[in-house]
C-alpha cells in the first residue's frame, strides 16, 4: 500500500506545514508500508529530499504521487486538487466539511473514501492520534508571541531606573487545549493572565497555570458535550457572558479568544462596544476567524486597527507559523492512525476499527 503525501504549500500560500516527517516516514515503511513524497513538500519545514530518501520513501511529482497513491494523506483538506484524486483513493485530511461540503460531496459520489481527521473520538486510545489537539497546541503557543509582538507595551513587570513598569494584563476566553497552551505561554512572557471558559470543569485546569479564573453566571451549568467540547449557548446565556467579561476586557492589555464549536460558526463573544471599551494600543488575537471569528470587528486573514487603537488580528492557519515542529507533532498522530490499517495477514484499506470508522465520511 502507498502512502502519498503532497507538497501542500504549492498550492497553498499560507502552509508551511509536512504532513509525513522522514522519523515517521522510516517507521511506515518498516511496517511494510511504501511512502512517496512530493519533491520539496517538506522544504519549508526544514525537512528536505535527502532525509526523505534516506528514511526510504520515493520522490516524486504530484502528477505520479495522485496516480499511485492508496493513502493520500493532507493536512488540510485539498480543495484545488480534488478534480484530480481518483476513485478507490482513501483521503485522510481535515475535512471541515461545513467548509468544503460540495467538493467533499463530489468526491465521495465519485467513489474517494474521506477520512475526516477532526472526528478522532476524544477517548484514550485515540490521543495519541488527536490532530486537533497537536495543532491546538502549537496555535496557543504561537498566539501568545503574536500578541507580544504586536502590544505596544512590555508583557513582564520590570523595574528600572526609571521607574516600574506593570505586567501586561492578559485575558484568554476558551480553555481549552489551544487556551490553555495561550495561557501558559502568556505567563512564561510574565503577564498577568486571567482565563475563561464556559466549562466548570475548565476553572481548575486555568488556576493550575498560575492564571486567575473569570467566573460568570450565564444561567446554566450544562455547558458540556459527552465529547468534553462547549455546548453552544442561547442568546441569552451569550449576552449574560458578554456582560461578565466586560469589566475584565476593558481593563485588558491582551485578549486572546479561542472559543469554537465543531461544525458551527464561532460564538460571538466581543461586540463592537466591548472592543471599544479596551485601551488604545490593546491587542485582540482571534483564534477563531477560520470559523467567523469571536469579535465583530474580526477580518479573517487581516489585522483590523480601531479608532480607538484597538488591533484585532485574525490569523489563519496559525500552526504553519511553527512548521517544524507543528509538522512532527501532525506526523505522529498520522502514523499512529495509518498503523492501524496493519493487520498479521498485512496491510489493507479496509478496517473494523472503531476510530477508523468513526473518521468514515459518508
Amino acid at each position: 500500500m502507498t502512502i502519498g503525501i503532497l507538497a501542500e504549500h504549492r498550492y497553498n500560500p499560507l502552509e508551511r506545514r509536512v504532513a509525513l516527517v522522514p522519523e515517521s516516514v522510516k517507521r511506515l515503511v518498516e511496517r511494510g508500508f511504501r511512502v512517496a513524497i512530493e519533491s520539496g513538500a517538506g522544504e519549508l519545514a526544514y525537512y528536505a529530499d535527502e532525509l526523505y530518501a534516506q528514511a526510504g520513501a520515493t520522490i516524486l511529482d504530484r502528477d505520479a504521487i495522485l496516480a499511485r497513491a492508496d493513502f493520500l494523506c493532507t493536512l488540510t483538506f485539498p480543495a484545488a486538487l480534488a478534480a484530480e484524486i481518483r476513485s478507490g483513493q482513501t483521503l485522510i485530511t481535515l475535512a471541515q466539511r461545513w467548509k468544503h461540503a460540495e467538493p467533499i460531496a463530489e468526491l465521495l459520489a465519485r467513489g474517494v473514501r474521506i477520512l475526516a481527521l477532526e472526528q478522532i473520538p476524544r477517548t484514550s486510545r485515540a490521543q495519541t492520534m488527536d490532530v486537533l489537539s497537536s495543532m491546538a497546541t502549537v496555535a496557543g503557543y504561537v498566539a501568545a508571541l503574536i500578541a507580544a509582538e504586536k502590544l505596544p507595551r512590555f508583557f513582564p513587570m520590570s523595574i528600572t531606573a526609571a521607574g516600574t513598569i506593570p505586567p501586561a494584563e492578559c485575558v484568554v476566553i476558551g480553555a481549552g487545549v489551544a487556551g490553555l497552551q495561550a495561557i501558559a505561554t502568556a505567563r512564561r512572557l510574565g503577564a498577568q493572565v486571567f482565563g475563561y471558559d464556559v466549562r466548570p470543569a475548565a476553572q481548575e485546569q486555568i488556576l493550575s497555570l498560575g492564571a486567575r479564573p473569570i467566573a460568570i453566571d450565564i444561567g446554566t451549568t450544562d455547558t458540556e458535550t459527552s465529547s468534553g467540547y462547549a455546548r453552544q449557548l442561547g442568546p441569552e446565556q451569550l449576552e449574560r457572558q458578554r456582560q461578565g467579561l466586560a469589566p475584565y476586557i476593558a481593563r485588558a492589555d491582551v485578549v486572546i479568544t479561542t472559543a469554537a464549536v465543531p461544525g458551527t460558526r464561532a460564538p460571538l463573544l466581543l461586540t463592537r462596544s466591548m472592543l471599544d471599551a479596551m485601551k488604545p494600543g490593546s491587542v485582540v488575537i482571534d483564534l477563531a476567524a477560520e470559523s467567523g471569528g469571536n469579535t465583530e470587528a474580526t477580518q479573517p486573514g487581516q489585522d483590523v486597527t480601531l479608532p480607538n487603537g484597538v488591533t484585532i488580528a485574525a490569523p489563519l492557519l496559525l500552526p504553519a507559523q511553527l512548521p517544524q515542529h507543528a509538522s512532527a507533532l501532525f506526523s505522529r498522530n498520522l502514523t499512529n492512525l495509518l498503523l492501524l490499517f496493519v493487520t498479521p495477514e498485512g496491510i489493507h484499506t479496509e478496517s473494523d476499527d472503531e476510530i477508523i470508522r468513526a473518521l468514515v465520511l459518508n
